[in-house]
């Protein structure tokens, strides 16, 4: 089989690996689709500090079982699936109080061991979920995406009185656009970003109202139109942020960061015992694929607004640096692997 490998930071190749087998426990997945996260680039180009090379990157992606490991029914073949990435010990302390997303022998697909740019993906039995006839191929690829938001919202408990306000409008910012019009009704969202291409997309996938922040102050904007966000969800993560976000906020308003930058924050507790903030932070996704999937299945999200390129697995170099260099016309990038 051929899998895409990153030997060592800026050096991708195309090889050809055995056929892996599924152990106890396991099965193997022949890939049809992967999508290009911003995490998949970092390992490319050496950035991201948990990667081990070499490496299989890809965690995002969706096949079918072709193949069972022991104790594993053997009706599951021939099932579509998407899998999630997550694999977690189940009884640690993070474990057993609901969140393996930061289980303490946590072991992300694509990143710790290796994931799904494959033409075959060999992975626990319990991460491959079913896929419903009814959502196509391009949406179901989209699923682990879609958890990010998932978990975001799940901390945050978005009600459709808020004013929420969404920092960039990169593929994690439109899915949670989509999840807090889709899903919750939030009856106002707000997405802040410097590129008008994007706040196009955030338009397209929901947003109520785009501010220009290259062209002027966010806080001015908001001041202007009397707007106290109560829900603000970081999804751009530049060090300066949280402290707007502390400064623009409503009493009582929740904060999310979802991502992480690796320059401190520096910011003022005042601002937050004052008004009395509630502050979270997000971490890949809590046993969400199920929660997606219903999400799909009714019809609350359209994965396909965020679709903006597919290319074969053979020309992965160009579609990644693609993915990187375009933040004006491309968003989700998609890889095909065959059916």
């Amino acid at each position: 089989m051929k899998s895409v490998v990153i030997e060592q930071p800026g050096k991708l190749v195309i090889e050809e690996r055995p056929l892996p087998e599924p152990s106890a426990g396991e099965v193997r997945v022949k890939v049809r689709l992967a999508g290009i996260c911003g995490s998949d680039s970092h390992i490319y180009r050496g950035h991201n500090p948990f990667a081990r090379y070499p490496r299989v990157i890809g965690h995002e992606f969706f096949g079918v079982i072709d193949a069972v490991g022991e104790g594993v029914d053997a009706k599951r073949l021939g099932e579509r699936v998407s899998v999630d990435p997550v694999i977690s010990c189940g009884h640690c302390y993070p474990c057993s109080v609901g969140k393996p997303n930061v289980c303490t022998s946590l072991v992300v697909l694509g990143v710790h061991r290796d994931g799904g740019f494959s033409e075959y993906a060999v992975v626990p039995a319990q991460n491959a979920w079913t896929i419903p006839d009814a959502i196509p191929d391009r949406h179901a690829v989209m699923v682990e995406p879609f958890t990010i938001a998932a978990n975001v919202t799940a901390q945050a408990a978005p009600q459709e009185q808020d004013v929420a306000l969404i920092y960039g409008a990169g593929p994690m910012g439109l899915v949670t656009v989509q999840a807090l019009k889709g899903v919750y009704k939030v009856k106002r969202v707000i997405v802040v970003d410097r590129i008008e291409e994007r706040l196009a997309m955030a338009r397209r996938s929901g947003a109520d109202w785009t501010i220009n922040n290259g062209e002027r102050p966010l806080a001015d904007a908001l001041a202007e139109a009397g707007v106290k966000p109560t829900l603000i969800v970081d999804a751009a993560c530049h060090p300066s942020i949280l402290q707007e976000a502390i400064t623009l906020a409503s009493p009582a308003a929740r904060i999310v960061l979802m991502g992480f930058s690796s320059e401190p924050s520096q910011i003022v507790q005042q601002g937050i015992t004052g008004k009395e903030l509630s502050i979270f932070s997000s971490r890949l996704n809590a046993h969400k694929f199920p929660v997606v999937i219903d999400w799909l299945a009714k019809g609350a999200i359209d994965p396909e607004k965020l679709i903006t390129h597919t290319f074969d697995y053979h020309h992965v170099t160009d579609a990644i640096e693609l993915f990187e260099k375009d933040q004006r016309q491309c968003c989700k990038v998609l890889l095909t692997f065959g059916q």
